[in-house]
């Protein structure tokens, strides 16, 4: 990957039109993730002594066999790193269902696998429709299946493989909170709340969806988030100097305009943008909404892509409440100057992981994962390798000892 990082890097923004910078940070970053399994796998799965009152123990990790993957196209090679990467390392090989709009993607993970010298069989890239991933499911080779994508994909996909009874894995939708408290650098938290809602053009699980900002602090945080995203470039992703890209298919930009037109529709107040853009491709204006009250599109679902729904809240626990009214428990950040009281709000706030004085965001080393309708299990750090293993009990006992 690090050998052909020029040409995956743009192959990613060709397909699904990732700003070009970025591309080649999510190349660095597959490849930091297959470094870190081939370094400590062998770690992760040693075996686990046990210290029974007679006798001994231990837990052996053993693979269980094939596992399914069915990736989606906002981060490419990203996903299919941290499904991959782990479960081969445990013992496990992998086939791979990609999204239908990064099929040149696809080719070429599968085509770096071969170049490495992976045995054939070790992955298997499947281009198939969506409509016939529940009869791989259910074959009884697969042992295992792990989604990452939309909430109607996951459901499917859960049922498929409770039915067959096999265990699944999901990391499906989000609507992170970037809570922002009275004492916290209003510049520093301003500048993190753009990179957070604008990462991959706002089409991020885990993404700064939902910026929460304290009263008093609240009219300057705004003022200056407006200015910030009023100044972004907009244009070819190819192009270094362009800050906002288009998004990935022309569906996915109708998709957004709708959702904000029937929050508006429902009283929320267009703070900034709310338009599609006059030129070629599926582009929109980066956009600020305000005045969202529950039952609005944009108070109950996903916001994919460039659109941030702005709430002021009176205080601290205002805040917490708010960031968990929400059908979503992916990630979530808080930005104050008290890092003891950052921890102790964190705590309350139900969700798989929350940042402080970061907005959510991934490397090799740190587990991944939501609650509700965010999914459940676990990718990446130590725990990612542990979701496909045999957690086998070897019991020695003597023969006089108690039954």
């Amino acid at each position: 990957m690090r050998k052909q990082k020029d040409i995956l890097a743009k192959l990613i923004t060709l397909e699904m039109g990732k700003l070009l910078a970025q591309s080649y940070g999510e190349i660095a970053l597959s490849a930091d993730i297959v470094d870190y399994y081939a370094e400590n796998a062998e770690i992760f799965l040693e075996d686990q002594r046990l210290e029974p009152e007679y006798g001994e123990a231990y837990i052996k990790s053993t693979p269980i066999g094939v596992l399914l993957g069915v990736e989606p196209w906002n981060f490419p090679f990203y996903q299919v790193a941290r499904f991959a990467a782990p479960n081969i390392m445990a013992g496990n090989v992998v086939l791979v269902k990609h999204a239908s709009n990064v099929p040149q993607c696809a080719l070429a993970i599968h085509k770096l696998f071969e170049e490495a010298g992976a045995p054939e069989g070790v992955y298997t890239n499947l281009f198939l429709s969506g409509s016939r991933i529940d009869q791989v499911v259910a074959d009884e080779r697969i042992k295992g299946v792990s989604l990452t994508g939309s909430e109607t994909a996951g459901a499917s996909i859960a049922a498929a493989a409770g039915k067959a009874l096999k265990k699944s894995v999901l990391e499906l939708g989000g609507s992170d909170a970037f809570i922002v408290l009275a004492d916290a650098d209003i510049d520093r938290s301003v500048d993190w709340a753009v990179i957070g809602r604008m990462n991959n053009t706002g089409q991020c699980c885990v993404a700064a969806k939902r910026i929460i900002v304290v009263e008093e602090i609240a009219d300057e945080f705004l003022a200056k988030f407006k200015a910030k995203l009023s100044g972004l470039k907009v244009g070819d992703p190819m192009d270094s100097d362009t800050q906002l890209g288009p998004l990935s298919s022309e569906g996915a930009v109708i998709q957004l305009i709708e959702q904000v037109q029937r929050s508006v529709s429902g009283g929320a107040k267009v703070l900034l943008g709310g338009k599609l853009i006059d030129r070629q491709g599926a582009f929109i204006e980066a956009t600020i909404l305000g005045d969202i009250k529950p039952g609005m599109a944009a108070y109950h679902e996903e916001l994919f892509g460039p659109v941030a729904a702005f709430y002021r809240v009176k205080d601290e626990q205002a805040a917490i409440d708010l960031a968990n009214d929400s059908p979503f428990g992916l990630g979530g950040s808080i930005f104050t100057g008290d890092i003891e009281k950052g921890k102790r709000l964190a705590e309350q706030i139900d969700t798989g992981m929350v940042f402080i004085n970061h907005p959510t965001w991934t490397q090799a080393d740190l587990p991944f994962g939501g609650t509700k309708r965010s999914g459940y299990g676990r990718e990446l750090s130590s725990l990612g390798v542990q979701e496909f293993v045999n957690k086998k009990l070897i019991r020695v006992s003597a023969l006089s000892d108690p039954f």
